[in-house]
C-alpha cells in the first residue's frame, strides 16, 4: 500500500498548505490592527441589551464572530485570532485541492493549492488582520467541496453539511454568501440538465436546507435567550448596511476611488484577475464539459464580484472573497492539455512569486519601521499620561489607537462609518463632549469637518470650549484633554518601528 505522503501531489498540496500557514506569521510583527482591536473592544465590553446586541459598542457584524473573538481572547489575547485565521490558510489550500479533484481530476489538485496559498499569503491583500474575509475561506471552500461530494455520491449527509458551513460562514462576515449561491445553483442546475432525477434533487436540496437552518436558528435562539429584540439582531447584522451604503454613495468619492483602483490592481498583480479571467475567456467549453460546475462556478464569481462592488469602500482585505471562485477556476482550466492549460501554470507560478516577493518586502519594510503603526503608538502615548478612571474618544475610529491606549470609550461608535451613519451630524458626540460623561481626552485622528464640514464645525467649537491641546499625535494630529485635568503633555515617536510580535 502506498503511504499518502509518498504521492508527489499530496506532498505539493501538504507543502502549499503548510506554506499558507506559515506565510500569514510575519503579520504578527504588526500591532492589533483596526478591525481586530474594535471586534476586541466590542467582546470585552459585550453585554447585551434588549436594545443593543453587545452593549456599550456598536459594530454591524454577528455574535459568532464576537463570540470567536472573544474565545481567542480568553485563552490567548487578542492575537490568537490571527493563529487561527493562518491555521484556517491552511484548510482553505486542503480544501481546494480537495475541490479540485472532484471537477478536474487529481493531477490538478497540487496546482490548484499553490494557487490558494499564493493568493491567501499575498501581503499585498492583507496578510495581517484576521478579519471575517480570511477566517470565511476555509469554511466556503469547503461547503463547496462538501457540496460537489453530495453530487457526487447522492448523499444528503454531505448536503447537509455543504449547507451548515455555508450557512455558518455568514456569521463571521454577512455577505458571505458564496457557498450557499454555489451549492444551489448546483443542484438546480444537475436538476436542469437530468444529472439529478426530481426526487434526488429534492433530498439534496432538503438536506441542504436542513443544514443550512441550523446556525441562523441557533443564532435567533441565542438572540432571544440574552433578551435581545430581534430586530435588533436584524439592523445590526443586514439593516445597517443598507444605512451605510447610502452614506457612502453620497459621502466622498476620493478615498474610496483611490482604494478600488488599489484593488483592482491588487487582484490583477496576485493572479486572481487572470485566473477568473481564463475562465470567463473560456468559458463556453467548460459549460459543455460540466454544465452544472460552469454554473455553479460562474453564479460564486457573479454574487461575489458584485458584492465586492456594491461594498463601496474597496478595502483591500475585500478580495479574500474571491479566493474560492479563484481555486475554482484554476481547478477548471488546469485539467486541460492544450495551451490554456499551460497559460494556467504560468500565471500560477507568477502568482507564487508576487506572493513571496511581497512577503518579504513587506517584512523587510515592517522591520526597518519604514511604515510605523503610529494610531498604535498614540494610544501608548495617552496612555502613559491618562491616569486611573480618564476616559478616550478618538474621532475618525481608529479603534487600535483606542484599544493601545486602554481607556474605555463613553461613546459607542469605535468606527468611522458607524460614527457617519448612526450620528451623522455629531450630535450625540457634541452632547456627549460638553455633558456629565465628557471623556478626559480626544484625539482628532481626522479632522472635524473631513464628512460634513458644518457639522465638524459645530463639534470643533464644542471641543474648544470645553478642551485643549494635550499633545499631538503623527502628522501633527492634535490630542486634545479637558481644560481642568491636569496631565502632562502627550508626545508621540512615531518612527519607531515595531518592537515585537504585536505585543
Amino acid at each position: 500500500m502506498t503511504l499518502p505522503l509518498r504521492d508527489p501531489t499530496t506532498r505539493v498540496v501538504a507543502a502549499a498548505a503548510v506554506a499558507a500557514f506559515l506565510l500569514r506569521f510575519p503579520g504578527s510583527l504588526w500591532p492589533v490592527r483596526p478591525d481586530e482591536a474594535g471586534f476586541t473592544l466590542v467582546a470585552r465590553a459585550w453585554s447585551p441589551q434588549p436594545d443593543s446586541l453587545y452593549g456599550p459598542y456598536f459594530v454591524d457584524r454577528p455574535p459568532l464572530l464576537i463570540g470567536l473573538v472573544r474565545l481567542c481572547d480568553d485563552l490567548g489575547g487578542p492575537l490568537l485570532l490571527r493563529f487561527v485565521a493562518a491555521l484556517g490558510c491552511l484548510v482553505a489550500v486542503i480544501s481546494a485541492a480537495g475541490v479540485a479533484r472532484l471537477v478536474a481530476g487529481p493531477r490538478t489538485a497540487g496546482w490548484t493549492a499553490v494557487a490558494t496559498a499564493a493568493v491567501v499569503a499575498n501581503t499585498m491583500i492583507d496578510s495581517v488582520a484576521a478579519k471575517g474575509e480570511v477566517l470565511g475561506i476555509p469554511v466556503i471552500l469547503t461547503s463547496i467541496w462538501f457540496s460537489l461530494l453530495a453530487l457526487e455520491r447522492r448523499s444528503p449527509g454531505w448536503a447537509a453539511a455543504a449547507g451548515l458551513l455555508a450557512a455558518t460562514v455568514l456569521g463571521l462576515k454577512q455577505n458571505l454568501v458564496g457557498g450557499l449561491v454555489f451549492g444551489g445553483v448546483l443542484l438546480v442546475a444537475a436538476l436542469l440538465t437530468r444529472a439529478l432525477s426530481g426526487r434526488e434533487f429534492a433530498r439534496l436540496g432538503a438536506a441542504a436546507a436542513a443544514g443550512a437552518a441550523v446556525p441562523v436558528l441557533g443564532t435567533v435562539l441565542w438572540t432571544v435567550l440574552a433578551g435581545v429584540d430581534l430586530d435588533v439582531l436584524w439592523y445590526a447584522v443586514l439593516g445597517f448596511r443598507s444605512d451605510a451604503t447610502g452614506v457612502l454613495v453620497t459621502g466622498e468619492t476620493g478615498a474610496p476611488a483611490h482604494r478600488a483602483a488599489a484593488l483592482a490592481g491588487v487582484v490583477l498583480i496576485c493572479g486572481i484577475a487572470l485566473i477568473i479571467g481564463g475562465f470567463l475567456a473560456h468559458l463556453p467549453g467548460e459549460w459543455s464539459a460540466n454544465p452544472p460546475v460552469a454554473a455553479a462556478t460562474l453564479a460564486l464569481i457573479l454574487t461575489d464580484g458584485i458584492g465586492l462592488v456594491l461594498s463601496g469602500s474597496f478595502w483591500r482585505p475585500y478580495a479574500f472573497a474571491l479566493v474560492p471562485a479563484t481555486a475554482l477556476c484554476a481547478a477548471l482550466l488546469l485539467r486541460r492539455r492544450s495551451k490554456r492549460g499551460l497559460a494556467m501554470r504560468s500565471v500560477i507560478v507568477v502568482a507564487a512569486v508576487s506572493s513571496l516577493l511581497s512577503v518579504v518586502g513587506w517584512t523587510a519594510l515592517t522591520l526597518t519601521g519604514s511604515q510605523p503603526p503610529g494610531a498604535v503608538y498614540t494610544g501608548e502615548a495617552v496612555a502613559d499620561a491618562a491616569e486611573p478612571g480618564d476616559t478616550l474618544v478618538v474621532f475618525g475610529g481608529r479603534a487600535d489607537l483606542q484599544f493601545a491606549s486602554g481607556l474605555d470609550s463613553p461613546y459607542e461608535y469605535v468606527w468611522s462609518l458607524p460614527m457617519r451613519t448612526l450620528d451623522p451630524e455629531y450630535a450625540e458626540l457634541r452632547a456627549l463632549v460638553s455633558g456629565d460623561r465628557a471623556p478626559t481626552w480626544l484625539v482628532e485622528w481626522v479632522d472635524f469637518t473631513t464628512w460634513d464640514e458644518p457639522a465638524g464645525s459645530a463639534l470643533a467649537d464644542v471641543v474648544q470650549q470645553h478642551y485643549r491641546v494635550g499633545g499631538f499625535a503623527c502628522d501633527g494630529r492634535p490630542i486634545w484633554v479637558q481644560v481642568d485635568a491636569v496631565r502632562p503633555f502627550v508626545t508621540v515617536d512615531c518612527d519607531r518601528p515595531p518592537v515585537g510580535p504585536g505585543l
